[in-house]
């Protein structure tokens, strides 16, 4: 896991895609949730960055963690990666927790942006329920990468489909504005998504809007959803394995 780790977060590094998904696409997410929500005032402004950051960790488990599958099946590299003695599981794990610990730096740039650029006070109302918040949210986030990477191996073409799972959970997941403004038939949606959770830890952390026993009440649903994705990998990636064995369909690339 570690190794593989190290060599997603390599490669990472020299790819112009997964940085500006990291470092530019909530940069721009940021100024123009700013710029839409100017009349606000600065309270607004750790919302946008909560939000604007949570966009760049979405992004970057969708189609980072995605990508870095495409990109074994395209070197012909996926079909010994599957045979190797490791799990393959705990190193599709390795590659989703760099991609999602590498996001961060989305944040973090968002706080750059609002603070030296449009001089917003930045502070958050529970420091310590933040960073915890953040943690669980890591957890629950490459967990459910493992789910999403099953089906970049099950389905060559998958990568197409995911293009249209990028903007609806930024809208379900409410990163950028409550939930509570969407029609009533899309919260069970909302509820169902760890990104959602997530994000109303964060957002509830870093502004003070929830209590304390409500934060500890998101971890619980993340790892709750944490738990059950783990669970769930384990048998979709012994799918992988038999179909690997019966039908040698591994390295068929998308068209």
């Amino acid at each position: 896991m570690l190794l593989a780790f190290e060599i997603e977060l390599r490669q990472n590094m020299t790819d112009g895609f997964v940085l500006f998904g990291i470092l530019i696409q909530p940069l721009i997410v940021a100024f123009m949730a700013l710029w839409m929500l100017k009349g606000k005032g600065p309270d607004y402004a750790i919302f946008v960055v909560v939000g604007s950051g949570m966009t760049g960790l979405w992004t970057t488990l969708l189609f980072n963690g995605g990508n870095s599958i495409t990109g074994e099946r395209w070197t012909g590299t996926l079909e010994p990666l599957v045979a190797s003695p490791a799990s393959l599981r705990v190193v599709i794990y390795g590659k989703v927790l760099a991609n999602v610990l590498q996001s961060l730096l989305s944040m973090i740039g968002s706080y750059l942006l609002i603070s030296l650029i449009f001089g917003y006070p930045l502070t958050l109302s529970r420091p310590w329920l933040f960073f915890i918040s953040l943690f669980v949210s890591v957890v629950s986030l490459v967990s459910f990468g493992l789910i999403l990477a099953s089906f970049f191996i099950l389905i060559p073409d998958f990568a197409r489909m995911v293009n249209t799972l990028e903007f609806p959970v930024y809208i379900l997941g409410g990163f950028l504005f409550p939930i509570a403004l969407l029609p009533g038939w899309t919260t069970p949606l909302s509820y169902i998504l760890t990104p959602y959770w997530a994000a109303v830890a964060l957002h509830g952390a870093a502004q003070g809007t929830l209590g304390t026993w409500q934060i500890v009440g998101t971890w619980g649903i993340m790892l709750a959803f944490s738990v059950v994705y783990v669970l769930a990998s384990g048998r979709l990636y012994r799918v992988i394995l038999r179909k690997a064995r019966t039908d040698a369909t591994l390295d068929i690339v998308g068209s």
